[in-house]
């Protein structure tokens, strides 16, 4: 891949266009799990080729090309989250549909909806873009103990999520700690 990157350094542009390619589904899964609209993290994916392609020049060690890209595209979906909040901020009660088909992923869904952005963010990019907590704080320019503390966070607000999901529904059955009603 470094040779891809130094070559799109110097603007080959099927270089950057494979380059692209080969990140699309990692960049859609990040996008999309912040933005949770497939148009928004279209929007995303696409500023962040084209700023991508302008400043490519720029990136220093072609080693750290994954987070550099990442990091843009963070800093992209921040953007048109902050945008679409100023435009129509969410009604109280307002659900999103989930887009996805499939029960896993629903249920994923509903478990990354439980979580703030910024814990979203950080479990998206350790848990399904497989980055390490060292790389995720570089590219969020915090500190590594802050990232290892919201992964903690969010597993426990995930489990806690798990955990009232399971009751509600033992309740709705009649049933409660394996006894009838």
């Amino acid at each position: 891949m470094n040779q891809l990157v130094k070559r799109a350094q110097k603007h080959d542009q099927a270089a950057f266009c494979e380059l692209m390619r080969r990140q699309e589904e990692a960049m859609y899964k990040v996008a999309k799990a912040i933005l949770k609209s497939d148009d928004d993290a279209a929007d995303a994916m696409q500023d962040t080729i084209l700023a991508c392609w302008q400043k490519i020049g720029t990136l220093k060690n072609p080693a750290y090309f994954r987070t550099w890209l990442t990091r843009i595209l963070i800093n992209n979906c921040n953007a048109i989250w902050r945008q679409r909040e100023r435009e129509s901020p969410k009604e109280p009660g307002a659900e999103d549909a989930c887009e996805e088909p499939g029960y896993a992923n629903a249920e994923w869904e509903l478990f990354l909806d439980c979580l703030d952005e910024k814990y979203r963010t950080v479990v998206m990019l350790y848990y399904v873009q497989g980055f390490k907590s060292r790389e995720i704080a570089a590219m969020l320019g915090v500190n590594e103990n802050t990232i290892r503390r919201r992964l903690a966070t969010a597993r426990s607000l995930v489990e806690n999520q798990y955990h009232r999901d399971r009751t509600g529904f033992q309740k709705e059955k009649g049933v409660v700690q394996n006894e009838r009603i």
